[in-house]
């Protein structure tokens, strides 16, 4: 399905004419997010960001463009976790509700399939979770007008996953059980492979939706490992991580940003969560200066929920939109892609951001520690 008939324009933002032009007293943000279905809780944490922000710059007065400021409307709609469905809502936005940017969808996978009719349209989108590498890169090396991250990519991830555990930890042999039917997983693999000095002495392919990993992990406790890799989800992550423990695999289970929920730990439960690492874009622990700790405040006040990963980078896509047409002066959505691509030093709450020519986020990687079912560390790491 992802196989479009639509033509993506190759040429770069600030060369592009047309799109939606700002009008009226409002800016329009779209917002396709994954509201039912599987990444729901991916998605619901992306609109509570997104929410925050709008809620917050409207009560300062809205963004300011050339001499006044405008304030945003957002226009959400659920994508329901599928691709087909993501595409259409990416349609809705652009060429119904005419807005001048979009956050979401979150996931590769839909943002992938979303992509031709935002590109089409000449709206530009922000994924705060879509970390696949080729979304913002077109297969022949032209870098995707429109579309930009506020997370890292899974090569940028997986590379410093890598370098933590051979020279953090000092860990030298990894055994490596990925979901293969991923692009994501498949991505952070590849990149954790080629930046690992050490030995990788077993590589170990599970599905997506897979439930019993006994006959795998089995197969992995023969091996003289000093830790497991586990690029995928949550979802088989914590079912993995539980029948490692059982079975009585003590070493070290590290993984990417898929395992940044608090659903893993439920899974797994909290005595089996222990001795768990895995990479993340926004930590309390490790996210301490000002402004993270003012989005903290005003989220658990906003939600009674503490702040999380997927809230916080889509907070940040929310501001970017917003220093991007305060530094072109204009919400029409071709000027918004300009100013996206000329994002420097961004003071977000996950960090400094810099959008570098692919479209990716230069910014420092969060390294969790789980003991017991409860994070005891977090560390910068670039």
């Amino acid at each position: 399905m992802l196989a479009s008939t639509l033509v993506l324009a190759g040429c770069s933002s600030s060369a592009a004419s047309g799109g939606n032009k700002q009008s009226g007293n409002t800016i329009k943000l779209g917002g396709n997010f994954e509201l039912s279905g599987s990444a729901a809780a991916y998605g619901e944490a992306m609109q509570n960001g997104v929410k925050l922000a709008v809620k917050q710059i409207n009560a300062d007065g809205g963004v300011k463009v050339g001499s006044k400021k405008m304030k945003i409307k957002l226009i959400q709609k659920d994508n329901k976790s599928d691709n087909s469905s993501a595409a259409s809502v990416a349609t809705n936005l652009a060429t119904t509700s005419k807005v001048n940017a979009v956050v979401g969808p979150i996931t590769s996978g839909a943002g992938l399939a979303a992509l031709p009719n935002y590109t089409k349209a000449k709206v530009p989108y922000i994924t705060p979770g879509g970390t696949q590498d080729s979304l913002t890169v077109q297969k022949n090396g032209k870098v995707q007008p429109y579309m930009f991250r506020s997370c890292f990519e899974d090569s940028y991830q997986g590379k410093a996953l890598a370098k933590y555990v051979y020279g953090n930890m000092k860990l030298k042999k990894v055994a490596i059980l990925g979901d293969k039917s991923t692009d994501y997983a498949q991505g952070l693999t590849k990149a954790f492979k080629k930046q690992f000095k050490g030995q990788v002495v077993s590589t170990q392919y599970y599905q997506s939706g897979d439930k019993d990993f006994n006959t795998l992990l089995t197969k992995l406790k023969s091996k003289d490992f000093d830790a497991i890799f586990v690029p995928g989800y949550y979802s088989e992550a914590g079912l993995i991580v539980k029948q490692a423990r059982q079975m009585g695999i003590t070493q070290p289970i590290v993984g990417a940003d898929g395992f940044a929920d608090p659903k893993l730990v439920k899974i797994a439960g909290k005595k089996n969560a222990t001795n768990i690492y895995y990479t993340t874009h926004f930590d309390a622990k490790a996210n301490t200066n000002a402004k993270a700790t003012a989005y903290m405040k005003a989220y658990k006040s906003q939600y009674h929920q503490d702040a999380g990963t997927f809230d916080a980078l889509a907070y940040d896509a929310t501001y970017m939109f917003k220093d991007a047409i305060e530094n072109e002066k204009s919400a029409d959505s071709t000027k918004i892609a300009t100013g996206l691509s000329k994002l420097k030093n961004f003071k977000g709450v996950t960090g400094t951001i810099s959008i570098d020519k692919k479209h990716n986020p230069q910014k420092q990687v969060i390294i969790a520690k789980v003991v017991n079912g409860e994070e005891q560390s977090a560390t910068a790491v670039k």
